[in-house]
């Protein structure tokens, strides 16, 4: 079994129940050391005051705030033990709100909440189901580590899954940061409804077990490959410039492509979902508005579709 993170409890009204904090989620990326060319040494950081060059020893480094013009403000440990927020073991609710009101771009980092102990299994169980029923998601506070972090405790099918968020003044806003966003552009009722039947074309049920990082895979079996000895020949193809886009023709020629390649896979009979009478629809009225937290994010946008991506191409042979 995994072990507890964190444990408190998980307080809302007067009820109180005791949980424990899991990890959902771990990181697999592939890390690197580095080592100088043609050596086996490897290379480490020093911290060095940047005027004399010397090392400097952890015990005599102090942190300091810059505040603009060149000027620091220098804190000591007890200055910033006396700041950081009022040690608790509650997640405190303060509110339960729509679970499709909360933009995704607001979760930083996923946590399984669970009961901590059997006398509490059955209020633990009772809030998940009732949330659930109700769509609802609670809001509250958390410190761990000396931080303090806005949360959502969500229900699923099997557990309380509790999301570390980002504050409000932490997101940025994409007009200020994303050049060239479209405004009120007008489009035809035929470039809505080819749009539409390639979304309609390449829909699919949500099955994580599809994606799988193949960066990764890759840098694997290129370790193994050079590990057993084997030479490693790499090239890149050369890259076409990218020209003008004829959006519509584009489209077609993406619906017709994503056809021929699932259809093969489609019983007999069976068609992409009622695509001609939702593409129909694409043309009289606005598609309905659905939750940002539904959504599958493997969807393409029609533009990016057009646009092919080179990717490395590796030759091996034996040495």
């Amino acid at each position: 079994m995994a072990r507890a993170i964190w444990t408190g409890s998980l307080n809302f009204g007067l009820v109180n129940v005791p949980v424990a904090l899991y990890a959902a989620t771990k990181d697999k990326s592939i890390h690197f050391n580095q080592f100088e060319e043609g050596t086996p040494d490897r290379i480490r950081y020093r911290k060095v005051n940047e005027r004399t060059g010397e090392e400097v020893e952890s015990s005599r480094i102090v942190r300091g705030i810059d505040v603009g013009g060149g000027e620091y403000v220098i804190l000591s440990d007890a200055e910033l033990a006396a700041a950081e927020p009022e040690r608790t073991r509650n997640i405190e609710i303060t509110d339960f709100v729509d679970l499709d009101d909360i933009d995704p771009v607001y979760y930083r980092s996923t946590y399984y909440l669970g009961p901590q102990g059997e006398p509490a299994t059955r209020a633990y169980g009772l809030l998940r189901a009732a949330m659930g029923e109700a769509n609802k998601v609670a809001i509250a506070t958390l410190v761990m580590r000396g931080k303090e972090y806005l949360v959502a405790v969500r229900p699923s099918d099997e557990v309380l899954a509790l999301e570390t968020m980002y504050f409000a003044d932490e997101v940025r806003s994409p007009a200020d940061e994303v050049p060239n966003l479209p405004g009120q552009d007008t489009f035809t009722d035929k470039e809505l409804a080819t749009a539409q039947l390639l979304i309609d074309a390449m829909a699919s049920d949500w099955d994580p077990a599809r994606y799988h990082d193949t960066y990764r895979d890759q840098l694997d079996r290129l370790v193994e490959e050079k590990r057993q000895g084997h030479e490693i020949v790499t090239e890149l193809p050369p890259q076409k410039p990218a020209g003008v886009i004829d959006l519509m023709a584009a489209l077609q020629a993406s619906v017709k492509a994503t056809r021929a390649e699932r259809g093969a896979d489609r019983p007999a009979g069976q068609t992409t979902g009622g695509t001609t009478a939702r593409a129909k629809a694409a043309t009289k009225a606005p598609a309905a508005k659905k939750s940002a937290a539904k959504r599958a994010p493997a969807k393409k946008s029609a533009a990016k579709a057009t646009k092919a991506t080179p990717t490395r191409a590796t030759r091996r042979k034996a040495s």
